[in-house]
């Protein structure tokens, strides 16, 4: 997708109602710091539109973020921040829930996992909820610059294992560093949306 214009429209907290869209949505869920804000300003080209922070937890609202009009990307606050009182977490964990079973225009929701570690708790127990929900989650392995390259298909094989990633599940290593994965998680979108035909096996 040429991207035209892109704005942060709309901004749910824990108490508001969510929106009514009538553009197709793609989701990012994640845990705290996996870096979510940075794949999306990756894919928006922008610096910082999502507002990134070393300081995890900091994504405590559900921004919707419009792509010419003609699609949300919707990134979820972060999950599993230790130092957030279980109280704040729980909120959020229905915040997050409450979107993904009723928004009428999500078409897919891609999981974030850091690459360079084993899939925590956290993590198989969104991938487990999703996939329970009827979602299939799109794996995105996170911050693959980290790793030499000739590591990364051993990383992307713990992750599949460390998820019990269903067959036919995706997984796609990606680096808002180099913006390596980029184009692929864009191929895949435009393909989800239908705006350009699936390729020939």
């Amino acid at each position: 997708m040429i991207i035209k214009n892109v704005s942060l429209d709309i901004v749910c907290g824990i108490t508001s109602k969510l929106p009514s869209n009538q553009v197709p949505e793609i989701a990012f869920a994640g845990k705290s710091n996996v870096g979510k804000s940075s794949l999306i300003n990756v894919l928006m080209n922008r610096k910082s539109l999502a507002r990134t922070s070393a300081q995890p937890g900091k994504t405590q609202t559900i921004n919707f973020y419009n792509i010419n009009d003609v699609m949300y990307l919707v990134d979820l606050p972060g999950y599993g921040y230790a130092k957030t009182a279980v109280s704040e977490k729980e909120k959020w964990g229905k915040m997050i829930e409450k979107y993904l079973h009723h928004s009428r225009m999500l078409k897919a929701v891609f999981l974030l996992i850091d690459i360079r570690h084993q899939p925590s708790e956290n993590d198989r127990m969104m991938y487990d909820w999703m996939i329970y929900n009827g979602y299939e989650p799109i794996i995105i392995a996170t911050k693959a610059d980290k790793l030499k390259r000739s590591q990364l298909p051993k990383h992307v094989k713990m992750i599949k294992e460390g998820l019990n990633l269903r067959p036919g599940g995706k997984i796609i290593p990606f680096s808002a560093a180099s913006k390596q994965g980029r184009e692929e998680i864009w191929d895949l979108m435009d393909e989800l949306l239908g705006l350009k035909e699936p390729e020939q096996k």
